[in-house]
């Protein structure tokens, strides 16, 4: 039996953690190959992949592809996560302002309709 080399850095997933553990109801968990991960509902909202160069997160295919057109640089999806609702984002290669947008979309896309609601009017409070 071959096995995978394994090649991350735990660190490397602290700011796409600390910014998707801001919202409501998400927890620190550990993932495929023990690797970090948040999720929501118990569902994968985001990790750090074992190869330790992107990271996929958990978003609808109509939002991956608008993504994936207007920011080919920072996003893109391998073969084999192609048939899953994920996006992945080059470790090194993005801006925290997009990520929180798309971290905020997939914690959306996870949550229920009252928690959302609940998310968006603390929004409005707090603008």
């Amino acid at each position: 039996m071959k096995h995978k080399t394994i090649n991350f850095n735990y660190s490397d997933f602290d700011t796409v953690k600390n910014i998707a553990l801001k919202f409501p109801g998400t927890e620190e968990s550990i993932s495929h190959e023990g690797t970090p991960s948040v999720k929501m509902r118990g569902k994968l909202m985001c990790r750090l992949h074992d190869s330790g160069e992107f990271i996929p997160i958990h978003l609808d295919f109509e939002n991956r592809d608008k993504y994936l057109d207007s920011y080919p640089e920072i996003f893109h999806v391998p073969d084999h996560f192609k048939p899953y609702p994920y996006i992945c984002m080059w470790l090194h290669n993005y801006n925290r302002d997009l990520l929180h947008e798309i971290l905020e979309l997939s914690w959306k896309g996870l949550a229920t309709k009252r928690q959302v609601k609940a998310y968006e009017e603390h929004k409005t409070l707090n603008r």
